[in-house]
């Protein structure tokens, strides 16, 4: 599993069938099955477009995604939310977090043992108190998002979804990924669950008030959030 989120983390596209080649190569015998397995319980799935969206998610609290062509040009418009896998010395657990388009900043996040809705809630009340409410929040079709639910919990908020494994839609949240496993995650393996929490909450405080980001010009996410906030 270790081996599959550091390349899925640098290969998003990497499906099913090309994961057990990689594994194969690396001298790794397992059949297709258990790949699929593994990555359905890391809530992995290659991203690429599809031509038909009907059979996937609960089709009644699917959303449109509301961000292509849009402007972004102020912080608190538009917020993304995401879950990912994050490898312990011996176990794993999910780490769900917030973003901020505008300023890249994290507005939010958790670190939990379940892929539940109420963690992906959980971390959207805590922002929502830190920060006030988002014009839009976007999100995957996963099931923690097409729920009566985080609807409910989302309401006064402008919902948005991406197309399904559409992997431009939500790029944003997916640098960070990989800048915090990257930076941190893989290079400060731990069985301490306290402790992996604390190293998140200071790289994630070092990531949003002392790094650079080159996505938004060299600035730091916390400052340029701070500078046009409503």
């Amino acid at each position: 599993m270790k081996v599959i989120d550091r390349h899925m983390t640098d290969h998003p596209t990497t499906g099913v069938i090309g994961m057990r080649d990689y594994l194969m190569t690396l001298g790794v015998l397992v059949g297709v099955k258990r790949v699929r397995r593994l990555m359905r319980l890391m809530g992995l799935m290659a991203i690429y477009p599809l031509k038909s969206l009907s059979k996937l998610g609960m089709a009644k609290y699917k959303k449109p995604y509301l961000l292509r062509n849009l402007t972004i040009d102020h912080a608190n418009q538009v917020w993304s939310i995401d879950i990912s896998y994050i490898p312990m010395a011996h176990g794993f657990m999910y780490l769900t977090a917030i973003i901020d388009v505008y300023s890249r900043a994290i507005m939010a996040w958790g670190l939990h043992n379940s892929l539940d809705a109420e963690n992906s809630i959980e971390v959207l009340q805590l922002a929502i108190e830190s920060h006030g409410k988002p014009e839009i929040i976007n999100s995957d079709q996963g099931s923690q998002y097409t729920c009566p639910t985080w609807e409910k919990a989302c309401e006064g908020i402008r919902m948005s979804m991406d197309g399904r494994r559409r992997c431009l839609d939500n790029v944003w949240i997916e640098r960070f990924w990989r800048t915090i496993k990257r930076e941190y995650v893989y290079i400060n393996p731990t069985d301490n669950v306290k402790e992996l929490r604390e190293g998140i909450k200071n790289d994630i405080e070092y990531y949003n008030t002392k790094r650079p980001h080159q996505g938004i010009e060299h600035q730091i996410p916390m400052t340029k959030y701070a500078k046009i906030a409503a």
